[in-house]
């Protein structure tokens, strides 16, 4: 296969105070590396662009490596094995694995695992068959522990965690509420998905109020990708022993002030638990959650959607995209277009 022997790439060009700003990444042009032995050369197809990357941009991140100023940003992908000399991935082999923000990227394989477009279209094991779907999975099932009848909350419903949790609690014969921005997400979720009730938090005035109206027997699940203050109006409403899963705290990501941090007096009273968790909690169980969420969605039980953005160029704007309420479902820039995994 012929490539180019340059190649652009995203670097950190600064740390970002707050939200992040274009000025923050750079581009710029370097060689396409060589596989030596035991390597393989990735062209990346897909990479994901994730709101947890931002603390791994201000380097204080405890669950994963911080990126360092001047150094490519790295992130999810799937891509596409161009030339190998590891001798278990074979050209035209398609993997997974976090790789740097460029077209091509060298791997030793230890961290790659090859995936499926017959199982499932590639860019979905980025997003419903991927870390979102194994947050939503495992934070759901494992800690929230829905039960039939059980109203459940979750917050950032039409991002690709949210989505999936909420529609996963639907299939465990739940009352699912959504919380999210604006009438083209809330039409949706309410038409699409079939949630039984969503709040659109830009438009709801008082949040406790309006979560209140859609949960009259108050809420047993909170799944909570945004914290602050719907996090706050949520857990004002907890019944007795309810379950609040922490996946995500986006609006709280580029808050340099302790505005919007949740107490937790509400748990005291109504004995709840409220316990956080990263991806990596569940590593060893991913191909049971890989297994179940591609066959829902292939069913047609489980339904996604994807904000595909074309260039690497793009991949700054699309990241900052992520905290402005601009992404609808799984935020994803598209590397090469016209692959047949899709």
């Amino acid at each position: 296969m012929m490539q180019a022997d340059q190649q652009q790439q995203v670097r950190l060009a600064r740390r970002p105070q707050g939200k992040p700003q274009l000025r923050d990444f750079q581009l710029a042009d370097v060689d396409v590396p060589s596989p030596a032995g035991g390597e393989m050369l990735i062209q990346t197809l897909y990479l994901s662009v994730d709101p947890g990357m931002r603390g791994m941009m201000a380097g204080d991140t405890s669950y994963s490596a911080g990126f360092e100023v001047g150094q490519p940003l790295t992130g999810r992908s799937v891509g596409r094995v161009v030339s190998s000399k590891n001798p278990r991935f074979a050209v035209g082999d398609y993997v997974y694995e976090r790789l740097p923000w460029q077209h091509y990227s060298l791997s030793d394989g230890r961290r790659a695992k090859k995936v499926d477009p017959v199982v499932a279209p590639l860019s979905t094991y980025l997003g419903v068959v991927g870390v979102p779907g194994f947050c939503a999975y495992f934070g759901l099932m494992e800690i929230g522990k829905p039960r039939a009848g059980q109203t459940v909350v979750v917050s950032g419903a039409s991002g690709a965690v949210g989505m999936t949790a909420a529609q996963l609690a639907q299939l465990e014969g739940c009352r699912v509420v959504g919380v999210a921005g604006g009438s083209k997400k809330v039409r949706y979720l309410r038409d699409e998905i079939g949630l039984d009730a969503v709040v659109d938090y830009k438009r709801a005035g008082d949040l406790t109020d309006a979560l209140r109206e859609a949960c009259p027997d108050g809420i047993d699940v909170y799944f909570d990708n945004v914290g602050g203050p719907i996090t706050q109006a949520a857990l004002a409403l907890i019944n007795r022993h309810a379950r609040i899963v922490v996946c995500g705290q986006t609006s709280q990501y580029n808050n340099l002030s302790d505005s919007g941090k949740v107490a937790p007096e509400w748990l005291i009273g109504r004995s709840a638990l409220m316990q956080g968790f990263v991806v990596y909690d569940y590593a060893d169980r991913n191909d049971e959650a890989i297994a179940r969420l591609s066959q829902l969605v292939r069913q047609g039980r489980l339904r996604y959607r994807e904000n595909i953005v074309d260039g690497l160029q793009n991949a700054p704007q699309a990241f900052i995209d992520l905290f402005e309420g601009k992404s609808f479902g799984k935020q994803l820039v598209r590397l090469t277009k016209g692959d047949g995994g899709n």
